[in-house]
This record gives structure tokens, C-alpha cells and sequence, in this order.
């Protein structure tokens, strides 16, 4: 029986090199407080708390979580604390951003805000990681959570968060399959519009680093028996690395379909801003909460092997 294999190998990545001080914003929630404690305990992160004190304490010692070493940040309210976590970032304090029990609404108004915010030079995107047991290999959905309807260019900017984000899962060249209900250029449908013009893009240098093929339908993105039938000759096609969704709803089907029908354990991270932003839910357990720590501790580590690349 297939296994799940994509997260061990994460978070084996994610551990050999220092835990990343992170701003984790509001936790409090059981969920919340233990996913900070939990990544701290795998030496993934340092956490820096920030939100009622003593009310984090309580939970802490409720749950019996050890949270002595940790720093904490005295904020009263979600705004306030989402808006010290944001500047702490921006003054180099913490180089991630995790979503507490705050809504969502709430930290991303304060990361986009203008002139304060976190906002980058390219559009903030969000992408799933899936570990699919029947699968062969990482699986990545992009954008399901952030952008609701881009546009060509918000989702060139889509596409090459994602590629940057496989090269630090050490995936030298990525297959990019920009999906759409069909595999032809169809006038009708925009999704085959914006896929073919993206993979022009790709040829001309306009987006970097990543092997681009669309549109594809899913099926012959992940399966290489169906891309054969329908004979498309392609090295993408079969063999996606990411899927690269038409608008927020078909990926957040899509999303949830492979977590709840097939099996798949999923790890999210936010992706375009000056940091990277953990955005976990309500729902996610124990193992993608840690994964999506690994994934931002990742992230974090190259953008500042990066800097010390740029000041050399």
C-alpha cells in the first residue's frame, strides 16, 4: 500500500540548519499554541509570541506546553499583535510570519497594508504542498487560498513564486502544468488563454527556472496513461511537480478533494512577501502545522543565504 513519503524529507531538510525566529501572531487556541511548541521542539523555529501574556500562559500551562524559553510580546488585541508581528519582521526580529487564532482577514490586512506591510516586488501567492501516497513525488497546488480570479500577470507571478519555492526543495527544474477543463487553446475558456501566453512567457525569459506546459486538464497533468491517449507529447504532462490552477475556487476544490478523498496530507505557505507567511487552518493536524513550519524555515533560510550572496 502507497505511503506517505514528501513531508519526512521536509522536515529532514528543514532541521539541518538553526531553528528561525518566527512571530507567531495571536496563538490562542490549543492548535495554535501547540503547532509554535511542537516546531520548536523539532528545532525548526524560535518562537516569539506575541498577544495577551497571560492569557497565552494559562493555555500554556492548561495544556501542559513548555513555553519558558520563549519570547513574548505583550499585544491586546488580533490588530495589534498582527501589526507588532508584521514590524518585527520588517525590522529583522523574525524572519517568518505564522498565523496564531486571529482570522486570517486580520494579519493579511496588516502584511498588505501600504508603506508598513510586507507586500514584495511580485504578487503574494499562496501554494499548497501535497504528499499524495499514490503519487511518486511532492504535488503542488498554486494559488488555492489567496488570489480569487488573477490575472496574466498576477499569475506569472503565481507560477514563478512556486518554481522558487520547489528550487529550495532542491527541485532543480520543476514541471509547471498550467491547468484548464481542457488540453487545447480554446478562445472560449481564458484558463487556455493564460496558459498558452505563460508558457510564451517561459520562452522568452519572462519567467525563469521551471519547465512550463499548458493547458493541461488534471488528468493528463498527473497520469501518464491519460496524457498518452489523448497523445500529447509533452515533458511535463504525466509528470506535473506543480499544478497551477485557473482561479482560487477550482483549487481549493481541488485542494480538498486530495486531502479528503485521497488520502493526501497537505503543508501551506504564503509566498511574494518580503518573508514567508505560515497560514495554517483550524483543521490541519499536528503533521502538516509542522511541515508548514519546515516549509517556511526553508523558505527563510534561502532568502538570507540570498543577502549574504548579494552583500559578497
Amino acid at each position: 500500500m502507497p505511503k506517505h513519503h514528501v513531508f519526512k524529507s521536509i522536515l529532514a531538510q528543514a532541521e539541518e540548519t538553526p531553528p528561525v525566529p518566527t512571530a507567531v501572531v495571536y496563538p490562542l487556541s490549543d492548535v495554535a499554541l501547540e503547532g509554535a511548541v511542537d516546531a520548536a521542539r523539532a528545532r525548526v523555529i524560535q518562537p516569539i509570541l506575541i498577544g495577551p501574556s497571560a492569557e497565552i500562559a494559562a493555555l500554556a500551562k492548561a495544556k501542559k506546553l513548555d513555553i519558558a524559553g520563549f519570547e513574548t510580546v505583550e499585544a491586546a488585541t488580533q490588530e495589534e499583535a498582527a501589526d507588532i508581528g508584521v514590524a518585527l519582521c520588517l525590522a529583522g526580529k523574525a524572519e517568518i510570519l505564522m498565523k496564531g487564532s486571529l482570522h486570517t482577514d486580520t494579519l493579511m490586512h496588516a502584511v498588505m497594508r501600504d508603506g508598513t506591510g510586507l507586500r514584495g516586488a511580485r504578487r503574494i501567492s499562496h501554494a499548497f504542498i501535497f504528499d499524495v501516497p499514490s503519487y511518486p513525488h511532492m504535488l503542488m497546488i498554486t494559488d488555492a487560498a489567496v488570489n480569487i480570479t488573477p490575472d496574466l500577470k498576477e499569475k506569472a507571478d503565481i507560477v514563478q513564486n512556486a518554481i522558487d519555492l520547489a528550487h529550495v526543495l532542491k527541485i532543480e527544474k520543476p514541471k509547471v502544468a498550467i491547468l484548464s477543463a481542457v488540453e487545447t487553446v480554446t478562445p472560449r475558456i481564458q484558463s487556455t488563454i493564460d496558459a498558452a501566453a505563460l508558457c510564451k512567457m517561459a520562452e522568452r525569459g519572462q519567467i525563469t527556472g521551471g519547465l512550463l506546459d499548458g493547458p493541461l486538464a488534471f488528468d493528463n497533468a498527473v497520469n501518464l496513461r491519460a496524457a498518452k491517449i489523448k497523445k500529447i507529447n509533452s515533458p511535463v504532462a504525466g509528470r506535473a511537480d506543480i499544478l497551477v490552477v485557473p482561479d482560487l475556487e477550482s483549487g481549493n476544490m481541488l485542494a480538498k478533494q486530495l486531502e479528503y478523498l485521497a488520502g493526501a496530507e497537505a503543508a501551506g505557505i504564503v509566498l511574494g512577501a518580503r518573508v514567508p507567511i505560515v497560514l495554517t487552518s483550524r483543521a490541519d493536524g499536528p503533521k502538516a502545522r509542522l511541515a508548514s513550519a519546515a516549509l517556511a524555515a526553508m523558505m527563510a533560510q534561502a532568502k538570507a543565504a540570498d543577502r549574504i550572496g548579494l552583500k559578497r
